[in-house]
């Protein structure tokens, strides 16, 4: 950051061997504002000085020193080495400025229209990168001290700018997260060297490579040989497409792969530090894994479930040590998502808490630590989202109206996409087990279920809101489901109409907002800006929006209560406005200053 561009204005750069390097502003939605985009250029070349401005990605020493951004690796004491490049260069009478130099890029037009093409598809939404590829053009099109006023221009533009707010809101939430109310001061975390997972399906295997990645053997249970040889595929499938794509080479595979080992034996558990449970979403089945694991597993072991909606305290009650039983909730794919939903009991026990958000950091996920209730934080929330989402669909959208709205919104993909990537006999199992709790008196739409009647699971089945072509992903309009909806609006007496986008955005993404202030209310998650780091990193929230909670205060809770009031009264009891809500509204509060 601000270090290497201070470094950048000297004649000489020297660096250990450990050294990172990096210009990461635009992970906070800013440039480099020191000079950055002027001078590395100037030291690197502008295809370098592109890659690592756009990216914020760090680079090591040894690759510092190709790139010539330093001019030497100091091995042993530092200052001796230092002093001695000092003697050596005392006489030369040029000290290199990178002011001074120039820059020539025969192909600069191409390159950089390539760089906007591939920031504007990756990095959909964000404003930083391509300010940051149009400070690195000026440094070729200016003058070194004209191409340092546009860049002050353009970074305090992005410092003022709504998204830089969002992302800064992030970093800050990502630190506050691990801060739990209520652990003791200095709770000792316990010692995990040995991992199992019990479960080797998709989700299982995603864990089990979150560990072997970080180092910590894993033992992957199952109760049957064809479903640990469809795991091992799994396994070398994935890490094969690492290799394929240059983020890991072949030895490095391979040494993850001896840390995994697969098993039929419960046996196997005996002296493992953590287990997760990761089976079948049924709390019957859960029981009976718990049992088991109660009576094999050794004292002080952590007994984890990866469960995304059941209550973690029944689970728990069928053990004798519920102080050991906490909720590890993995969001697929494991192995790639960042998001760890730490679900604490009634009696977890203080150390596997503090045991468990250690660990999180280890294998390189963001933690938030929330409290016990149906789908918790990020699935509680989900439903009201989803449950607008078919209301919309009877009223008078398609499928790909919802979704294209709530893209264009910014959401990595639409709410109806994501449930046919997902499968949708995943959420049409939870909807029949809360069924009974359902009041009788609330609209319910139909939709999904009747999908759902049909066979259509989604990707996995090649339909679901969506039909897809055999081996591919992309959701096809189907006009067998457009009948459907229509006939679910006409047994529900729903005339249709035309319906816009501001109102599909509106109602899905308030509807999120209006349930994250009851959990704030209800204590399950512990601050705001825990439910936005949920949401972005779990959900596909856009980050440069900062969540759903910090999207509302910048909307102002006073506008998005008054639309909330506004659709209370035009469809009912779904959307009666949180007690928080009002409450803040009323007081010109925010959610994140509570």
């Amino acid at each position: 950051g601000g270090g290497l561009e201070l470094a950048m204005g000297c004649n000489y750069r020297l660096a250990s061997a450990t050294t990172q390097l990096a210009l990461p502003e635009v992970k906070l939605g800013l440039l480099p504002g020191a000079g950055g985009t002027q001078r590395l250029p100037r030291l690197i070349g502008a295809k370098s000085a592109l890659k690592m401005i756009v990216s914020g990605e760090p680079v090591d020493a040894t690759r510092a020193r190709e790139l010539g951004l330093i001019d030497e690796i100091i091995d042993g004491d530092f200052l001796t080495g230092t002093l001695a490049f000092a003697h050596r260069i005392a006489s030369t009478t040029k000290h290199p400025v990178a002011s001074r130099r120039t820059i020539t890029l025969d192909d600069g037009e191409t390159i950089f229209t390539a760089a906007r093409s591939e920031a504007t598809k990756s990095r959909r939404g964000f404003r930083a990168p391509l300010e940051c590829i149009a400070c690195v053009e000026a440094s070729l099109a200016l003058p070194f001290e004209q191409g340092l006023v546009f860049e002050r221009e353009r970074f305090s533009s992005l410092l003022a700018d709504g998204q830089s707010k969002a992302l800064r809101h992030l970093f800050f939430a990502e630190r506050e997260a691990t801060k739990v109310p209520g652990l003791p001061p200095g709770t000792a975390p316990r010692p995990i060297e040995r991992v199992a997972v019990v479960g080797a399906g998709t989700m299982g295997t995603g864990i089990a490579m979150c560990f072997a990645d970080a180092g910590i053997p894993v033992t992957l249970i199952e109760s049957r040989s064809d479903a640990l040889e469809r795991a091992s595929s799994t396994l070398r499938g994935n890490y094969a497409a690492s290799v394929a794509k240059g983020r890991l080479a072949q030895a490095q595979i391979q040494r993850r792969l001896e840390l995994i080992t697969g098993s039929l034996a419960y046996d196997d558990l005996r002296d493992v530090d953590l287990v997760i449970e990761a089976v079948f979403e049924d709390m019957s089945v859960k029981h009976a894994v718990f049992e088991r694991l109660d009576a094999m597993c050794k004292p002080g072991s952590i007994l984890a479930t990866n469960t995304s909606r059941l209550n973690i305290d029944a689970i728990a009650a069928r053990t004798s040590r519920p102080q050991d039983v906490i909720g590890l909730h993995f969001f697929s794919p494991a192995n790639v998502m960042r998001l760890l939903e730490i679900v604490r009991g009634a009696k977890t026990a203080p150390e596997v808490i503090a045991t468990s958000i250690q660990l999180a950091r280890r294998i390189g996920k963001i933690v938030a630590v929330v409290g016990v209730c149906e789908g918790f934080v990020g699935n509680r929330m989900l439903t009201p989202y989803m449950r607008e989402a078919g209301f919309l669909l009877e009223e008078g959208s398609m499928p790909q109206q919802v979704d294209r709205a709530l893209y264009d919104f910014g959401m990595a993909m639409g709410p109806l996409a994501v449930s046919d990537l997902a499968g949708l006999d995943i959420s049409w199992q939870a909807r029949k087990r809360l069924s009974t709790a359902r009041p009788a008196h609330l609209r319910y739409s139909t939709v999904a279920d009747r999908i759902c009647e049909l066979g259509r699971f989604g990707q996995k089945t090649g339909s679901g809101y969506y039909r897809y072509a055999p081996g591919s992903r992309t959701p096809l309009p189907d006009p067998e489901i457009d009948l459907l909806i229509q006939r679910c609006a006409a047994e529900s007496g729903i005339r249709r109409r035309a319906i816009g986008d501001q109102e599909i955005v509106e109602r899905t993404i308030y509807a999120l907002i209006n349930e994250g202030a009851r959990i704030l209310e209800d204590g399950i998650a512990q601050r705001a800006s825990d439910i936005d780091l949920i949401y972005v990193h779990g959900y596909g929230f856009p980050a440069w929006r900062g969540g759903p909670l910090f999207y509302a205060d910048t909307v102002g809770l006073d506008k998005v209560h008054s639309r909330i009031r506004q659709l209370h009264e035009e469809h009912g009891e779904h959307w009666k406005p949180a007690p928080l809500l009002e409450r803040l509204a009323g007081e010109g509060g925010r959610f994140n200053q509570i």
